[in-house]
């Protein structure tokens, strides 16, 4: 059985992942399940979620790997996957690896500027202000190795999905996670 395709959407909180998501759902001829690491998260209740302790700490990030396996068990069982997650810590970048090196993943950067992030974070009202801000520095990987980046702002959700669909039905290879990976292994 061929394993399904993986559209790796990677970027800070309001940069648009979710809207890309549901764009890119609409525009594929083919199904592609969505996993958002706010819903694997969310699988929790609400009480082990934005709590300083070290067990809540642990819970969410279980939910987090979580998603990561489930994408790759979609993927082993023929299943075409958009994960939506913000990667920015390199040890989530080294497990996404760990899981993902050898599996047919476009690995997108979603992005927009500092200020419409800022925006849609306050218009949103339910993240914690200033978090975008944060996560936009520590987005990894640090060096921009990605197969495409979309700017949402820039560009329409629609036209951010023609971008993706159109490397994700091209010819060429995508390379970001082979790249990344043989980098670790050195």
């Amino acid at each position: 059985m061929c394993k399904g395709k993986i559209i790796f959407l990677n970027g800070a909180s309001s940069a648009g992942k979710t809207t890309l998501s549901k764009a890119l759902q609409e525009k594929l001829v083919i199904p592609f399940y969505w996993m958002s690491e706010d819903v694997f998260v969310d699988m929790l209740h609400k009480k082990f979620v934005n709590n300083d302790s070290e067990a809540n700490e642990q819970a969410c990030s279980k939910a987090i790997s979580g998603l990561y396996h489930t994408a790759k068990l979609y993927s082993d069982l023929g299943m075409n996957v958009i994960v939506d997650t913000v990667t920015d810590e390199q040890e989530w970048l080294d497990e996404i690896l760990d899981i993902l090196h050898d599996y047919p993943v476009l690995f997108v950067h979603v992005t927009c500027p500092l200020d419409e992030i800022k925006r849609r974070e306050k218009e949103r009202g339910d993240r914690i202000i200033g978090l975008a801000e944060e996560q936009i520095s520590l987005l990894c990987p640090l060096d921009n190795t990605y197969d495409i980046i979309v700017d949402t702002h820039k560009n329409t959700y629609e036209e951010c999905a023609d971008k993706i669909i159109e490397l994700l039905n091209g010819s060429e290879k995508y390379t970001a996670f082979e790249t990344l990976w043989s980098r670790r292994e050195k």
